[in-house]
């Protein structure tokens, strides 16, 4: 039995002499690459909570700012609708003006050529039954009698022609 202690008390001791040794040659350094293993582990979260934090910070941004964008793009477009709008308008109406301008002076112009017309037509006229005149009459007439049978006729021609183109006024 005496041997059997030693050996137990020699057992005893190596398992002891084997701990000390697994402790600082295994344990100490399986210990210490575990406590960096989770001392990286907890700053790698940490810095993916920071960016991850970040991110939502720029991605707040970037809608904000993409949100003021669009607003300012609906004003712009808005105000150039608006002033496309106004040139429009602004620029029919000066077409309108301008076109009854336009018609204004046609009627004038028409107005005073039929003004002429008419007036180199009497004149002819008078000249027609003025030589018409003379030659029934087979002399010469003063010029003064000219003219005044030349509008007293152009009048009574007037005046018939004013009958049957204006419904029997009589006026021009």
């Amino acid at each position: 039995m005496l041997d059997f202690s030693v050996t137990f008390f020699i057992t005893i001791i190596n398992i002891a002499i084997l701990c000390i040794i697994l402790r600082l040659v295994l344990f100490k350094p399986v210990t210490k690459f575990m406590n960096d293993r989770a001392k990286r582990v907890q700053e790698s979260i940490e810095q993916s909570e920071r960016d991850k934090s970040k991110a939502n910070n720029l991605l707040a941004q970037y809608t904000a700012h993409l949100e003021s964008v669009e607003a300012e793009a609906d004003v712009i477009m808005r105000n150039a609708r608006e002033h496309a709008e106004t040139e429009a308008e602004k620029i029919i109406t000066e077409s309108r003006i301008s076109a009854e301008q336009i018609l204004s002076n046609a009627k004038k112009q028409i107005e005073t050529e039929h003004k002429a017309a008419l007036e180199a037509f009497r004149q002819e006229a008078a000249n027609l039954v003025v030589t018409a005149a003379s030659r029934l009459l087979a002399r010469e007439i003063k010029s003064d009698d000219n003219s005044h049978y030349a509008s007293m006729l152009l009048e009574e021609i007037t005046y018939n022609d004013g009958m049957t183109h204006h419904g029997g006024t009589g006026k021009e």
